[in-house]
């Protein structure tokens, strides 16, 4: 999970959506409401099309899934369920692009708080998620700093195994692609490291990369990468890290 950013609203689905939560609000049943108005034909291709293009815009990668950052993203997630808080059905800050993994079958309507109310789950449009969970490269485990982590982990299913997995080879990837970039600077081949940073922004696990950027400045950085101590003088590359920080 990496920090992303939500851009404004275009003109036009700035004014509807107010519209469609004025509809639900004066209803008497407001979440039957909202998930009639939600599954509507014009509603599908009028605002979930645009929406969808602006969160596959924002999502990392092509398009992954803002939870787990492995699949594809094919589903808006209300971040506060619609059956918790109906009114933000068509609130465009609580709109997520998710895998159908993270939606229907691990986040469903959970959706934990802290005791004065607050979300424990992450929100990566509003917080940064390295303030809460540190990623150990080595293992591809998601380790929780505050109760907010821990609560994501669990919600999002941050540790299973296809997901470790995926992560330990992402950082195999990334490794290669560093040694690329680096070659191709001694060699002043730029197309060798401009295929070096596109295949890193395109790759699933784009949360790998962006720790690998942030440990390599951290306290015990030598330590992470007591292995490969090559690789962290081109982490610290104020050229590279201005192409791949998100």
């Amino acid at each position: 999970m990496i920090r992303l950013v939500r851009p404004a609203l275009p003109g036009a689905l700035a004014d509807r959506l107010p519209e469609l939560t004025a509809e639900i609000e004066t209803s008497a049943q407001r979440t039957r409401t909202a998930r009639a108005l939600w599954k509507r034909a014009v509603v599908r291709r009028n605002v979930h099309a645009p929406l969808r293009r602006l969160l596959e815009d924002m999502a990392p990668g092509y398009q992954r899934c803002m939870y787990c950052g492995d699949s594809q993203g094919t589903d808006i997630d209300h971040f506060e369920p619609l059956s918790r808080n109906p009114l933000r059905t068509f609130d465009w800050l609580n709109h997520l692009l998710a895998c159908s993994t993270c939606n229907s079958n691990l986040k469903r309507d959970r959706f934990p708080v802290a005791d004065d109310g607050t979300p424990l789950l992450l929100d990566p449009t509003t917080e940064d998620p390295f303030d809460h969970l540190v990623l150990t490269l080595s293992l591809g485990v998601y380790v929780a700093l505050t109760d907010k982590g821990a609560a994501t982990i669990d919600v999002c299913g941050l540790n299973r195994p296809v997901l470790t997995q995926g992560r330990v080879h992402a950082r195999r990837v990334v490794l290669m692609c560093l040694m690329r970039w680096k070659s191709g600077r001694d060699d002043d081949a730029r197309h060798e490291m401009r295929d070096a940073v596109l295949t890193v922004r395109g790759q699933p696990f784009a949360d790998v990369a962006q720790a690998m950027l942030r440990l390599a400045r951290s306290p015990g950085a030598e330590r992470v990468f007591a292995e490969t101590p090559w690789a962290l003088a081109v982490l610290r590359d104020a050229d590279l890290r201005s192409q791949l920080l998100a």
